[in-house]
Parts: structure tokens; C-alpha cells; sequence
């Protein structure tokens, strides 16, 4: 049933898909501060994250725009703004138009043309590529659009930096690698209502056994992953513990999955998935900061990993 009221702006915000925003901005932030070897400047800061919000944004309102069949259809997202009418396609379409313009001319022109295009890239990658194909394609579609969703760390290392360095790089292995076990514990839970549209997620079409079993490998690589900066010198003591503490409550949780006991083990799986994310990198950042106050002065040219080896 279609909605005749007016949208309001809280109806625009649930098309950006804000708590996803969040959490890409935090990852972002992490990886400012880690490709500084000192403060981030104030306008890099403000106009970096606020720029890759709304390219962010713009994109998710892509995917609200191409999945409105879909999300009618389902449970979770049946009370979406363009699912339920509330908002129009060609309003959507403007207000897409207007916050990725908006974001990316902010990146261009008061950060790097670099960070300006990895955005766009990756507006292109969700907005169209997975959303439009890979979604729909291949129960892969997570593994290979993850990509897209994985490279805010990046954006923000480029926005200081004006480079691609393999620490930004290996920030977007984090995430990557993150991102399958994260996305299919809920494909688990809702997997009824992606086979009714049609959306070839791999509990669909692989059964759920392999799908636990794909989710504890990628559990216990992403615990590798994940104190890689700890052992090539980017980040300190206080990060490998956290990461380690966090990999092992992954893996407890992909393990309950596997044993396959436990109804709720699914939707706690993937509510555990948000939660580790965010906190590895707040431990990102307050681990740099517990560096830089135990560092002498030296020259800003001077990269913050040679910092930590004392070249």
C-alpha cells in the first residue's frame, strides 16, 4: 500500500542510510589519524568526513531507489521511504543527484581530486555495480561487493596523505574481510525472504551448513587480518589486544553458528559484527594516540610506521 503523506527530512535521512554512514565515518577518521604522524588539519577533518558522508549517502539512496521492489517485499525494509511511497523515485533521484555532487565537488576542491575520485569509485561500485548487478547475479555478490563497502579507511588515509600506501590498504583488507561473515549471519536469519525476491544469497542457493561453515572461515581470517598493523609496525600493544579480544568474540559466535544450537545465533552474529567493527577501530585510534604521546618530535615528513621502528 502506498503512502500519500508528505516526506519529511527524516524520511531523506533513512534513504542515506545513516548508522551505515556512522560507521563508515569512523572507520574514515581511523584512518586520517593513522596516516598522520601528527594532528589531522581542521579542514581536512570536517570537510573530508562531511564529503564522503554525502557521497556515501548518495549512493545508499542509489540502492533504496533499485531495490524499492524488493524491499516491499520484505520485512526489514518494507517501511522504506520509496518502498512505502513516502518519498518518489524522481524526488530520490534528485536528492541523490544533489548530495553526491555536493560531496564529491567538497572533496575536490578542500581535500585531493584523489580521495575525490576513490569516492566516486565507490558510488559507482555500490550504486550500480552491486546493486544493479552483483546483488542480483551471484550469491557472491557479498564477497565481490564488498570491496566498495571496505574503502572509507582508505578515503580518509588518501585525504590526508594524497596517496594510496599499503596501510590504507590493509585497512580495506579489514573490512573486506569482515564483511562476508558480517552480512551473511543476517542472510541466515532473512533467508526466506531473499529467496521470495529472487536475491541469490548463499543460504539460498548454497543451504545454510555451508554458509555457517564459509562464515567461521572468514571469521578466523579476519582475526589474521586483523593484527597484520600490530605486526608490520603500524599500530602498538594496545591495538593487538583488542583486536585479539574481538577476534576470539567473533569467533565464539561463528562457532555457536556452526553448531547450529542456538535459533538467535544468527542476528547475535551479525548485531556482534557492528559492534566488533566499530570498536577495532576506536582501538585503532586510541592506540595511535597512546603512540604519539610516547614519540619524540620529529619532522611531519617522516611516516608514523618509520616513527614506531625509530628510523
Amino acid at each position: 500500500m502506498q503512502s500519500t503523506a508528505r516526506p519529511t527530512w527524516r524520511d531523506y535521512l533513512e534513504l542515506c542510510k545513516p548508522r551505515v554512514v556512522l560507521l563508515m565515518l569512523l572507520c574514515a577518521l581511523a584512518g586520517m589519524y593513522l596516516a598522520s604522524s601528527g594532528s589531522v588539519p581542521l579542514q581536512t577533518l570536517i570537510l573530508g568526513l562531511l564529503g564522503i558522508a554525502l557521497v556515501a549517502g548518495s549512493a545508499a539512496v542509489v540502492n533504496h531507489i533499485a531495490d524499492a521492489a524488493i524491499d516491499a517485499k520484505m520485512a526489514r525494509t518494507e517501511d522504506r521511504p520509496i518502498a512505502t511511497g513516502r518519498v518518489t523515485n524522481q524526488g530520490a533521484i534528485i536528492f541523490s543527484a544533489v548530495t553526491g555532487i555536493a560531496g564529491f565537488a567538497m572533496l575536490w576542491f578542500f581535500v585531493n581530486p584523489l580521495t575525490a575520485w576513490l569516492n566516486f569509485a565507490s558510488w559507482i561500485g555500490y550504486g550500480f555495480i552491486y546493486t544493479m548487478f552483483l546483488k542480483r547475479a551471484t550469491p557472491q555478490n557479498i564477497v565481490i561487493g564488498g570491496l566498495f563497502g571496505a574503502a572509507p579507511p582508505l578515503f580518509g588515509w588518501t585525504a590526508v596523505s594524497n596517496s594510496i600506501d599499503p596501510g590504507g590498504l590493509l585497512l580495506v583488507l579489514i573490512i573486506f574481510v569482515w564483511t562476508p561473515p558480517h552480512f551473511w549471519a543476517l542472510a541466515i536469519e532473512r533467508k526466506e525472504e531473499y529467496a521470495l525476491v529472487n536475491v541469490p544469497m548463499l543460504p539460498v542457493t548454497h543451504g545454510e551448513a555451508l554458509t555457517r561453515l564459509h562464515i567461521l572461515l572468514y571469521t578466523i581470517l579476519l582475526l589474521v587480518c586483523s593484527v597484520l598493523p600490530y605486526l608490520i609496525g603500524m599500530s602498538g600493544p594496545l591495538y593487538l589486544l583488542g583486536a585479539v579480544l574481538l577476534g576470539l568474540g567473533f569467533l565464539y559466535w561463528a562457532v555457536v553458528l556452526v553448531r547450529n544450537r542456538n535459533p538467535r545465533a544468527p542476528m547475535a552474529t551479525f548485531k556482534y559484527s557492528i559492534v566488533y567493527l566499530g570498536v577495532l577501530f576506536v582501538f585503532l585510534l586510541g592506540d595511535h594516540y597512546l603512540a604519539m604521546s610516547s614519540l619524540e618530535p620529529v619532522p611531519q615528513s617522516v611516516p608514523l610506521q618509520m616513527q614506531r621502528i625509530g628510523v
